[in-house]
């Protein structure tokens, strides 16, 4: 079946002069060089929209109900059979992606590959290329380079060509990847119409809420949080700038920069933010906290927004709570078997406190969290008090702060007592009045889990007592302490093995005549994103409270000396000692174990 020349139809709306519609007399044009040589470079597979459902069975990517499935909704909805399987989480674009650039044997290009500018010559409309899943990237040697989210489906080229007047030779990107560039380069909508509206929008909440209901702000919201949830980021960072709008993702505990937006979509991108968290957007002086919660291919994600006036606007940082992305093992956090085994018989002690230690970001929660997995066997009564609760854990009655009512850590712990609990657990022991309630909560036969602020495990001994917290009833109610870090972890796909030099094995204590000694070091490809690492891996101090430890807490004695008196007792696991057997077992590198940790 071809395309004949013909009244202007939904798919071609956009382009304007021109458009195509099906027909059976094959390629007809005003242009004859123009698209004529297009298939110079058609992929091999057989074109039609029907091709990518194809090849995602041939290459068993779903199973036959998922299929299915994904067919008849496409056949509902009209959709492409590519933008289906996404939103449903079936396939995720990086793997289809993938499969798609193979089967055709075209390029794939990622987000970095794609202009900054526009392509020299014809100006397609924004609503064609998001029809046609297509983005033209530069004009070379007489020939149109264009991106496209479905090769196999050949509309989109024959009308680029036309409308460029040349040829066009076809690569395949992600949809998110030419969405994004589309919404840079050809945004269209009241956002992109006069950028002079936007300091008169950001005084007028009426224009203002009808701004951030305009779908090219939906998409570039929705786009926003799915292309970091796609890259496995744990945060969003909105920032207005004179000239633009700068956004970074957090990926691995590293901020890379992510494609600028314009500066009309200052105030309607936050706005729309602060709309879907339930914040108040007339209220842009004061920095604003919230939560909400979306589906991203077809998986729930609850996201903290945090809000914050600035010289150009406001700022958002959007934290992602991906409960699906979730490990509440040990081992997937990052213990090492002795570490768990030390760790669980601590947590089956029938009273006493466990503290979880680190500076902010480092994981502190997410350890609590799993220490709750491992006590909720059904058989306890577990509470807990967060600030905020990160993420729902079914069968533990969970508590937030909220300081504006008078609902603080340590009335929430004072109340807890009378509800006959087991296990109870503090976000973070802040201040005395909430730390003695903690001792003596854990005098009374509870177990305590919290989390505080100090570098190392011997250090919350020494905090709690700044805290006032009498030493002897310290050294009777600490059972345990864990501080920790978080290091990149090194990609399993392609990190490489190498011969690591004598200053290098002396960082990490070992003989300089090693010469047998195997390290890896990070390369880059396209499942890590040419970063070399993959995920984050936790480094894992532990101090166990023995009998000795605790007379030294009650002698008031140097942290030094409680420390060389667990090490002799086997009690105490230094984060260097866990960053030195994990860069050995090719899990992470010497230079991400170095950044986190001090000699111990």
């Amino acid at each position: 079946m071809g395309y004949r020349w013909g009244a202007l139809g939904r798919r071609a709306n956009g382009l304007g002069q021109m458009a195509w519609e099906r027909g059976g007399g094959g390629l007809v044009a005003g242009s004859a060089n123009a698209a004529s040589d297009t298939q110079s470079a058609r992929p091999p597979a057989a074109p039609g929209a029907d091709a990518v459902a194809r090849l995602v069975e041939r290459r068993a990517l779903l199973t036959g109900e998922a299929l299915a499935r994904a067919r008849l909704i496409q056949h509902e909805t009209g959709e492409r059979f590519q933008a289906v399987i996404n939103r449903l989480g079936l396939v995720s674009e990086t793997v289809l992606g993938a499969a798609i650039a193979a089967e055709s044997g075209l390029p794939l290009l990622v987000a970095a590959d794609l202009p900054g500018e526009r392509a020299a010559g014809a100006a397609p409309t924004a609503l064609f290329l998001r029809e046609a899943g297509a983005l033209p990237v530069a004009v070379e040697k007489g020939r149109l380079r264009a991106a496209f989210a479905d090769p196999f489906d050949d509309f989109a080229a024959h009308a680029l060509g036309f409308a460029f007047g040349m040829p066009v030779d076809r690569a395949v990107a992600l949809p998110s990847d030419i969405e994004a560039a589309i919404d840079r380069l050809y945004a269209d909508g009241p956002a992109a119409d006069d950028s002079r509206a936007a300091s008169a929008d950001e005084t007028d909440v009426e224009r203002l809420r009808d701004q951030v209901s305009d779908a090219p702000v939906i998409r570039a919201v929705n786009r926003l949080i799915a292309e970091a949830v796609e890259a496995g980021a744990s945060d969003i960072h909105i920032e207005p700038a004179d000239d633009r709008v700068v956004v970074r993702f957090r990926v691995d505990g590293v901020l890379v920069a992510q494609p600028s937006l314009p500066p009309a979509m200052r105030a309607a991108l936050v706005s729309r933010i602060k709309v879907m968290a339930g914040l108040n957007i007339a209220e842009r002086r004061l920095p604003q906290d919230g939560r909400l919660r979306i589906a991203i291919r077809g998986n729930e994600v609850d996201l903290r927004v945090a809000t914050a006036p600035s010289m150009h606007g406001e700022t958002a940082v959007m934290r992602i709570l991906d409960r699906a992305s979730l490990a509440l093992d040990f081992p997937g956090l990052g213990f090492t078997p002795s570490l768990e085994a030390q760790l669980r018989k601590v947590l089956a002690r029938p009273h006493g406190i466990v503290l979880v230690t680190g500076p902010t970001g480092s994981g502190k929660t997410t350890t609590l969290y799993a220490a709750l997995e491992a006590l909720n066997t059904g058989a306890r009564k577990i509470l807990t008090i967060e600030d905020p609760i990160e993420y729902r854990l079914p069968g533990i009655v969970q508590m937030q702060v909220n300081a504006g009512i008078g609902l603080s850590f340590a009335s929430a712990l004072r109340s807890f007592l009378r509800q006959d609990p087991d296990v109870m657990m503090v976000g973070e022991v802040r201040d005395l009045e909430t730390a003695q309630i903690a001792v003596q909560a854990a005098l009374t036969g509870h177990t305590i889990l919290a989390t505080l602020h100090t570098n190392t495990a011997i250090g919350a001994v020494a905090r709690l007592a700044d805290m006032a917290v009498e030493p002897f009833l310290l050294g009777a109610t600490l059972n345990a302490v864990v501080a920790q870090r978080l290091v990149r972890r090194l990609c399993a796909a392609c990190h490489v093995p190498y011969q690591p030099g004598v200053r290098e094995l002396a960082a990490l204590g070992l003989a300089p005549d090693d010469a047998t000694r195997k390290l890896h070091a990070a390369a880059g490809c396209a499942q890590c994103r040419h970063t070399g690492y993959a995920g984050r891996i936790a480094l894992v101090e532990l101090l166990v409270v023995t009998d000795a430890v605790a007379g030294l807490i009650v002698q008031r004695a140097e942290p030094r000396a409680i420390a060389e008196q667990a090490a002799r007792e086997g009690a105490l696991a230094t984060l260097r000692a866990d960053g030195i057997a994990k860069v050995l077992a090719g899990d992470t590198t010497v230079a991400e174990v170095l950044r986190v940790s001090v000699e111990g």
